[in-house]
């Protein structure tokens, strides 16, 4: 069998089998089909990246089905693996395997353990399919399914109102990037004929040249328009402003979903596209700013919403937002190696702390609240130093795998001279002392200072099971090395040749790479440059105001109560998201039923010809009196108006 579809069909049958014979094969039979489902990805995936990487092997693109052809449109499957989507693949089952494993501990006494162990490896299948499609309809069918099964899995407790709140407003808010995202792929297959990646590449510098006229008078590049449309999709999707607001609420589901939704699959896919889309948003600087804008924006805003959380996964949460949006910058910045590269690495930092903060709550009995924590260190030792690893790789502390990618995006930034690119710098080189701040206030509160918890919860402290921390290790390992370990190669080396393509004119991570001879020196480098400084800055201030005088946060957010409130408010988008769309959605609707439904249709159509038949019934039933005399006096009268009428128009 191909090994490409190998890789993909090992999760889906184990997802299928786990959930329709989930009660025969039990809790034990589903757990190690889905682990060893998705471990075989893994180990596939690993073969599959050392013979692109170090095997010399050439890219694969090939079809595997032909679905359909539609006036020459061919609707396809089909794998496209090169060095990206190697990477991607890698990342994806390294994670989920990471995150199938320590489910085994994390759910072990839920009742929808099996068809937990269906969903995320269903969730698996469809972030592949996503990530190793050769065309626009993969594509979107893997968007959309990791958007329907991350539907399923931010409900999974469906019995709480929060959860299905949560995942009903995750499944609106990406219908709304989703519709822009389709609305893209269909310019796609009305100007280049096809949805094929390889034949709208070779056509995107025809595609350019061409205008579109979306309203009445005006006139738009093509260009422009299709990367503006699908960088929508990816708003949604990877969760950047305004469509963002569904991310933090997603913290409903359990902590292993949140470690699969927001470490390496669903909001990386947003990044992925974009960085592969990359032959076409080069073509258009207008889209590349929109893009670095709205993604400083959310890197600088999100970040700071983090600091006021008080829930240790909203925490873990908000990093991710911020995060997502340094991603986003890289790609406005034409340095897509930098945005896929801090994917990967954050991919692993952040999995290690959502799972961090899992075992945490198992140990706190599911207390989440960080103001009931502190002194965990003591009893808690791995989590404690995983955690660390975690925190020092987030806030890109040098040696650690966020550094390398966290400050060459900086650095990009700095580089670019594309329109926004001055203000895109200043907002993420201050979301380093937020980041960095934020991170070790919650690190800070969990595990140092006094214990705050119950008498009861003290008792029964201890260190999670080893189905829990083994995950805690193997993922910390990476939040180490990766970094210095590829920074080399897919920086400053030819890694995404061919698979990324950058318009020689905005090759900033060239401009950097000829700078830097060496990992060591690189690393080096850091004490030259503002970033650590700022995270070194946010550290000190966050043990001074939580651990030596915690009263400061207090008074802050009384002398600063406007400003709390708008940070605790999230800045009204929820807000306004409520009041106005929502509530305009009620009332339009109303409006409709009243209108349209009643009165025209219930009322006018089927109740009021009804009506009207009933009351000419009545006329004509009130003719028919049964007396002679009346019919012979309607008869005279009906002759004397025919007559009439012939003389008249005689």
């Amino acid at each position: 069998m191909n090994i490409h579809l190998l890789i993909i069909l090992a999760p889906l049958i184990a997802a299928i089998v786990a959930g329709l014979f989930g009660q025969r094969i039990g809790r034990a039979g589903a757990h190690w089909l889905c682990i060893g489902g998705v471990g075989l990805s893994f180990a596939l995936s690993a073969v599959v990246f050392y013979g692109i990487v170090f095997g010399g092997q050439a890219p694969v693109n090939e079809t595997v089905y032909i679905w359909m052809i539609s006036d020459g449109l061919r609707m396809e499957v089909g794998f496209l693996i090169d060095r990206l989507s190697a990477l991607m693949m890698c990342v994806v089952t390294f994670v989920s395997l990471m995150v199938h494993i320590y489910t085994v501990g994390y759910m072990r006494e839920d009742p929808g353990y099996q068809r937990f162990f269906s969903y995320i490896s269903l969730f698996t299948f469809a972030m592949l399919m996503l990530v190793m499609s050769n065309n626009f309809l993969q594509l979107f069918f893997g968007w959309e399914a990791v958007g329907l099964v991350s539907y399923l899995l931010i409900g999974f407790w469906y019995k709480k109102p929060t959860a299905i709140h949560a995942n009903l407003k995750a499944f609106l808010v990406n219908r709304v990037g989703d519709f822009g995202f389709l609305l893209g792929i269909a310019a796609v297959a009305y100007l280049a004929g096809s949805l094929d990646y390889s034949e709208v590449f070779a056509q995107a510098a025809a595609i350019s040249e061409r205008e579109l006229s979306l309203f009445s008078g005006t006139s738009w590049n093509a260009m422009t328009v299709i990367c503006i449309l699908l960088f929508i999709g990816a708003m949604g999707k990877s969760a950047q402003v305004p469509l963002h607001v569904w991310l933090p609420d997603s913290m409903e589901g359990p902590t292993p979903i949140s470690a699969l939704i927001h470490a390496a699959t669903m909001v990386t896919a947003g990044i992925f596209m974009v960085a592969r889309m990359s032959p076409l948003f080069e073509l258009s600087p207008t889209a590349l700013s929109f893009v670095l804008l709205i993604g400083a924006t959310t890197a600088f805003f999100m970040g700071l919403l983090g600091i006021i959380q008080n829930d240790i996964k909203r925490v873990v949460a908000y990093s991710t937002l911020s995060q997502l949006g340094y991603m986003t910058v890289a790609l406005g910045a034409s340095a897509y190696a930098a945005g896929i590269f801090h994917l990967m690495t954050h991919a692993f930092f952040k999995a290690l702390l959502f799972l961090a903060a899992g075992s945490v709550i198992i140990a706190m009995h599911h207390e989440q609240d960080i103001r009931k924590m502190g002194g965990l260190k003591k009893y808690m030792p791995i989590t404690y130093w995983t955690s660390l690893i975690g925190s020092l790789a987030l806030i890109g502390f040098p040696g650690f795998a966020g550094f390398y990618s966290k400050d060459i995006i900086i650095e990009a930034v700095h580089a670019s001279h594309i329109w926004g690119a001055n203000v895109a710098y200043w907002a993420v080189l201050s979301g380093v002392f937020i980041t960095a701040f934020y991170s070790f206030r919650m690190f800070f509160l969990v595990f140092h200072g006094s214990e705050r918890m119950d008498e009861h919860t003290r008792e029964h402290l201890q260190e999670s099971p080893w189905v829990v921390t083994l995950p805690l290790v193997l993922l910390a390992i990476p939040s180490v090395v990766i970094g210095a370990m590829t920074v080399k190669s897919v920086i400053f080396g030819d890694y995404f040749d061919g698979a990324i393509r950058v318009h020689p004119s905005r090759d900033v991570l060239g401009q950097i790479g000829s700078h830097f001879h060496s990992v060591l020196e690189f690393t080096a480098s850091a004490v030259k440059h503002p970033p650590l400084y700022l995270a070194l800055a946010g550290v000190a201030a966050a043990w001074f105001v939580y651990l030596k005088k915690p009263s400061l946060a207090d008074s802050a957010a009384k002398n600063f109560a406007w400003l709390y409130r708008l940070f605790d408010r999230k800045y009204y988008f929820d807000h306004f998201n409520e009041r106005v769309l929502a509530s305009g959605s009620r009332k339009l609707g109303s409006g409709l039923w009243r209108i349209g439904d009643q009165a025209l249709i219930d009322d006018g159509l089927v109740n009021g010809s009804a009506h009207v038949i009933g009351r000419l019934a009545g006329w004509v039933r009130k003719v028919q009196s049964g007396y002679l005399y009346h019919y012979a006096f309607a008869m005279v009268i009906g002759l004397s108006a025919l007559l009439g009428w012939l003389i008249f128009n005689s």
